[in-house]
């Protein structure tokens, strides 16, 4: 260990011993950002910045376990990646999934997916079905992992899975548009049951949602952060919880 990391640990404790676990968000959103960008600066490739992020996860889900955070959102994949070149994003499907496996094996979380199914490969799919099952009996962590996601793509599953359970029913469009309601949508969500995010995190310097739970972040609190995901440290995680701690969430009032 040398004297920058001996120092940054001394920094990190003072800071979670300061920490006000009455205060601490029960639901983060995280926007795992600047991958690609990590590795240029490094010297390495786009795939070893992608496994970098990827194996900051573990971490980072132990930081929140420590400190009492019960749902966890993940954004591993957007609707807008599915645009990057093969040769990219086939191996970035591999070590999701291979991510996947690996938390579902932890025994600590519970695995939640969120986004469109129909937009990712069988074998993805596959993966991501059998860790919720796999997981659906643990009591820790809930672990939404936000694969093939997209905000507006979100909203309009939700709508076009209230038309379809209530044309099952027999409901006219008269007396749907009577009963329709924010809580009603919500009910369709992908995070359907769970706390909306008190507090979104992005890693890399970027400020903006890039249709990061645009529903339920309605009442979120935002910390943006200028390291890339890979280098993203306990004391920046410790940071963005002190700093949510501080604010005052008026919800309008």
């Amino acid at each position: 260990m040398n004297f920058r990391d001996l120092v940054y640990r001394l920094y990190a404790r003072r800071v979670e011993g300061r920490l006000d676990h009455d205060q601490v968000p029960k639901h983060i959103g995280v926007i795992l950002d600047g991958n690609r960008r990590w590795a240029k600066a490094s010297g390495g490739s786009a795939v070893q910045g992608h496994q970098a992020g990827a194996d900051k996860i573990s971490e980072l889900l132990g930081w929140c376990s420590e400190t009492d955070v019960e749902v966890v959102t993940l954004w591993m994949l957007s609707t807008d990646n599915f645009d990057r070149p093969e040769h990219e994003l086939k191996p970035l499907l591999g070590i999701i999934e291979n991510t996947v496996r690996n938390l579902a094996a932890d025994g600590r979380w519970r695995v939640h997916h969120v986004g469109t199914l129909d937009l990712l490969p069988a074998g993805t799919q596959t993966v991501l079905k059998e860790a919720e099952q796999a997981t659906s009996h643990v009591d820790g962590i809930i672990v939404n992992v936000a694969v093939g996601y997209g905000g507006r793509q979100e909203i309009a599953d939700a709508v076009r899975s209230l038309l379809l359970e209530h044309s099952a029913k027999g409901t006219s469009f008269e007396e749907l548009a009577e009963v329709v309601s924010t809580d009603l949508i919500s009910e369709h969500l992908y995070t359907r049951g769970q706390p909306d995010p008190d507090l979104v995190i992005r890693t890399s310097g970027e400020q903006r949602l890039s249709g990061f739970m645009l529903w339920q972040s309605a009442h979120s609190e935002y910390y943006f952060c200028e390291v890339f995901w890979p280098a993203f440290r306990k004391v920046d995680f410790l940071r963005a919880l002190r700093d949510y701690a501080a604010r005052h969430r008026r919800y309008g009032a």
